[in-house]
């Protein structure tokens, strides 16, 4: 019996030695390898960062509810003629037939066939309608000029 509790002792003295070797060649290998383990902590660090602000940054967007459209202008009145309406905001006759054509969801190039002009006069007269009607892009002239009355 003495020497099956001495088999287990020694058995557990070696098991103790050998788990402090362990340690010891674990904290030297971590010694010896602190700055390639310091750089993959923040390459890991940095991937998942990117990662979070890429799927932040293209996550689609919350659609905002459009506003409320306004009232007729009551500057023009329901039976004025369309022509008349164009003329007090100053924009031309073939601005108007530009208009027109635009609601019609034509090109520029279509326009210019259409109204037998090049594509840079149609450009002029839309960036002149944009600047009489105090928009910016297309469908906001198309907006516009319909609330004003001055599309069909």
């Amino acid at each position: 019996m003495k020497t099956l509790l001495q088999i287990l002792l020694y058995g557990l003295v070696l098991g103790a030695l050998l788990a402090v070797m362990s340690w010891a060649k674990y904290r030297l290998l971590i010694a010896d390898h602190a700055t390639e383990l310091y750089v993959l902590l923040v390459a890991g660090l940095f991937t998942g960062l990117g990662i979070w602000a890429g799927l932040r940054w293209t996550a689609p967007k919350k659609a905002e509810p459009l506003p409320a459209l306004a009232t007729p202008n009551p500057l023009f009145s329901p039976q004025q003629p369309a022509a008349d309406r164009l003329a007090q905001l100053g924009i031309s006759v073939r601005e108007g037939e530009v208009l027109a054509c635009l609601a019609q969801g034509l090109t520029n190039e279509q326009i210019a066939e259409r109204l037998f002009v090049s594509t840079n006069t149609v450009k002029t007269h839309l960036a002149n309608l944009y600047a009489k009607l105090d928009v910016s892009r297309r469908t906001q002239a198309l907006e516009k000029a319909r609330r004003l009355g001055l599309l069909a």
